[in-house]
């Protein structure tokens, strides 16, 4: 893989963002006037995070050059052992990034009215935390740097769920929750000090880019080594058959919890499969694609199936997103530059479709008291803004023409359909079964007779939230350029580490 050049940024943009939100956090924790204020000081401060992200993109960032990383910064932090505070992004760290400070303001303001008031800023302070986690671990440019954040991002959705879910078994799947992430995170830390130990070694022993150029390893241990670090990654995605806590975890979460658990970090497991384990274990990566993409193929099949079964709706949307990681993980695995972008395409898509979903699911768990399907009928017609927006952020997961998801998904099977038939023709088995597990709970929720219950539709507030999203998958839709223009130089780069392009010639 060719390495790109690094172009240091005039300004400490990521520095100030993840400082920005980690003050925020520490503010609503230990200041106690700002506790009666949490919601608009939260909503604030992330605003400002995303001021700041645009203002970076506006000033520095250069599409044209995606492929290499800007905005970097370095700072040493254990120069014993080669550790630096590295910051940087190219275009897909740009897109998730982008994704991120979206989607965070949009969650605290959809989850207003989700926590009491008198645990409100502790919740808000932990999602003000882990968008600062999110975004370093989007920027880090060291390895050991994005382990550590890796690990630590484990802690505000482990009380975000224990301590702020409303299921009885909250505390139950918030251990599973620690359990699968801590299994997840010991394998990579194997992985990581095995990399260190074939890597060039002195100051920058473990900037990832001296990785990739320095490693020499044998055959053999790229293989074990891809391994400790793929298993890690699946796990976060999730993949079948290491996803059975995501289920349990977004039915007893809050729904703006299970938003950025599915929207945003989940994606961490297919972004380190691109910036980790394509560029230092190539050869490892394109001897084991046929593989991974057959256990992809089961994810988008059983993931599928499984919604379709399900008669909770939050278990339905997380059973979706099993299915549609598989899509991205044979993007990623396929080989084709076009697969590869689309995939990366299909992370922000997908994490705007599912928050859609998850907020709206919650929104009228709020009315309904319950997230079971069999305890609604006939919602259209006293909630019918409620029903349209379910019906539109559906349709965007399931890649209608005209929605965020279609052109990723498009992309993603025309891509391997040119260097691996099989595999794409399989995964359209996916795209058809997606249409029922969208349409079947439609029609079950929101079509019949008028329902006893007097109940509100959305009001200003979640038209808003709504709105927004609604508005994101209209112009990913339509424009996705706004997001291919950056991803595309850089799904080339990687794509090219698999040494097999979307026409099936060797590179």
């Amino acid at each position: 893989m060719q390495l790109q050049t690094v172009s240091e940024a005039g300004f400490p943009w990521i520095t100030v963002m993840i400082g920005l939100a980690l003050l925020g956090a520490l503010a609503l924790r230990l200041v106690k006037p700002l506790r009666s204020a949490a919601r608009p000081v939260a909503l604030g401060v992330s605003l400002l995070v995303a001021g700041v992200f645009v203002g970076a993109m506006i000033s520095e960032f250069e599409v044209a050059s995606s492929a290499r990383v800007q905005l970097a910064e370095t700072y040493s932090w254990i120069p014993q052992i080669g550790v630096s505070l590295a910051w940087g992004i190219n275009g897909m760290g740009a897109v998730m990034l982008a994704l991120s400070v979206f989607l965070v303001p949009v969650v605290i303001l959809a989850s207003w009215t989700e926590v009491d008031d008198d645990r409100q800023g502790g919740y808000l302070a932990w999602i003000l935390a882990l968008e600062a986690i999110i975004i370093g671990l989007f920027a880090a440019r060291d390895l050991f740097l994005f382990y550590v954040l890796f690990e630590l991002m484990i802690l505000p959705i482990f009380f975000m769920i224990g301590r702020y879910g409303k299921g009885e078994r909250r505390g139950k799947a918030a251990m599973k929750f620690l359990i699968y992430s801590l299994a997840g995170g010991l394998i990579m830390l194997v992985g990581v000090i095995a990399v260190y130990a074939y890597g060039p070694g002195g100051s920058g022993g473990f900037m990832i880019d001296n990785l990739a150029a320095g490693s020499q390893m044998s055959a053999a241990a790229q293989i074990w080594i891809f391994l400790a670090f793929f298993i890690a990654f699946a796990i976060k995605a999730p993949m079948w058959p290491v996803h059975t806590w995501l289920p349990d975890a977004t039915e007893e979460a809050p729904a703006g919890t299970s938003t950025l658990l599915v929207g945003i970090l989940d994606k961490m497991g297919t972004f380190g499969m691109i910036v980790i384990c394509l560029p230092l274990f190539p050869d490892a990566a394109a001897a084991a694609a046929p593989v991974i993409i057959g256990f992809a193929l089961v994810s988008i099949i059983w993931g599928a199936l499984m919604a379709i079964a399900s008669d909770n709706l939050m278990r339905l949307v997380a059973f979706t997103s099993v299915s549609h990681f598989g899509f991205m993980v044979m993007g990623i695995f396929s080989g084709s530059s076009i697969a590869m972008a689309g995939a990366i395409l299909y992370m922000v898509a997908h994490g705007i479709g599912t928050a859609g979903l998850f907020l709206i699911v919650g929104f009228l768990g709020e009315r309904g008291g319950s997230h079971l399907i069999s305890r609604y009928g006939g919602w259209q017609r006293v909630t019918p803004i409620l029903a349209g927006t379910f019906m539109i952020s559906g349709l965007a997961t399931i890649a209608l023409p005209g929605l965020s998801g279609f052109i990723p998904e498009f992309m993603v099977l025309m891509g391997t359909y040119g260097v691996l038939p099989w595999a794409a023709l399989i995964g359209v088995v996916g795209v058809v079964l997606a249409a029922l597990y969208i349409l079947l709970p439609y029609q079950r929720v929101f079509t019949g007779p008028k329902p006893e219950e007097q109940v509100a539709d959305l009001g200003g507030r979640e038209k808003t939230v709504m709105g927004l999203l609604i508005a994101a998958m209209l112009v990913l839709g339509f424009f996705p350029s706004i997001a291919l223009d950056a991803v595309n130089p850089v799904a080339e780069q990687y794509a090219s580490t698999l040494m097999v392009t979307a026409e099936g010639s060797t590179k």
